[in-house]
């Protein structure tokens, strides 16, 4: 039984040691890149709240019983335009995190890019956290919550209006059209600019970090093939085949990771001699 404990003790002792010595690489990393891509998804604000999709405790848990419909089915355009009553149900009850805060991930992007690091934000996300915590650089590949367009005439309408319950289908003011939400649906193509701006951010590149994402949903998966920088480091609880071509690969929260960057050594603030 001692001995076993034993054995245990040495390999968390490992374990850690491994850590902080990936986690000083992560720094001398950041300090010597010029451009840094931080390609995120789900995984990046479930420490403020918002649940991801595929994992244990992901949104379509409560989704596997065969009689019901798939979150999917409801996210996509065909639904949206078929059923927008049901739509916009779901949509409020578990798109819409309008309370959530920026966590360490997002905080310590912002800060780093605040105190010159030049970083772009690819995001998968749609809640906006980002841009909450101060972060300039920031490409939503699937749109955003807070921006919602009639689909007559255009008119521009905030997420609080969307989000008021009193209208279970919120219709436009002007012309009576439905409003939608401005994000990518399934069935739905990227926004060109957009990948125009990605495809170019992952070219100029000098370092890739991949965080909170299992990589699963294209094509956004796809822009990572465009990097062809120095460093590639992977953040994400489980893995996934970019281990292969990562430098460093953490299987710990984003938050806790990200939380260990030293902005003031990154960014030559520091006497490091």
């Amino acid at each position: 039984m001692e001995k076993a404990m034993n054995k245990n003790d040495e390999m968390m002792q490992r374990e850690k040691e491994e850590f902080e010595h990936d986690i000083s690489r992560l720094n001398d990393m950041i300090k010597i890149s010029k451009k840094i891509v931080f390609f995120g998804g789900a995984g990046v604000s479930t420490e403020s709240g918002i649940p991801d999709f595929r994992s244990p405790n992901g949104l379509y848990r409560d989704y596997l019983d065969p009689r019901v419909v798939p979150p999917e089915v409801i996210l996509s355009h065909t639904y949206f335009e078929e059923h927008p009553k049901e739509f916009f149900k779901f949509y409020r009850e578990k798109m819409l995190y309008l309370t959530a805060s920026p966590n360490r991930a997002h905080k310590k992007l912002a800060e780093l890019e605040a105190a010159g690091k030049d970083i772009t934000v690819v995001t998968q996300n749609v809640d906006g956290l980002h841009q909450k915590a101060g972060s300039k650089k920031v490409l939503e590949l699937h749109g955003s919550v807070y921006r919602n367009y009639c689909t007559g005439c255009g008119q521009f309408y905030n997420v609080n209006f969307v989000a008021n319950k009193k209208y279970p289908v919120p219709e436009c003011s002007i012309c009576g059209g439905i409003i939608k939400p401005d994000v990518v649906l399934y069935e739905e193509s990227l926004r060109e600019q957009t990948i125009v701006d990605t495809v170019k951010a992952m070219e100029e590149a000098d370092m890739l970090i991949v965080a909170g994402t299992s990589l699963t949903v294209y094509p956004a998966a796809g822009f990572l093939n465009y990097f062809r920088g120095r460093y590639t480091v992977v953040v994400n609880l489980s893995r996934h085949e970019r281990e292969d071509r990562a430098d460093i690969a953490f299987h710990q929260r984003v938050g806790d990771v990200f939380s260990r960057i030293d902005t003031d050594y990154c960014t030559d603030k520091k006497d490091t001699i």
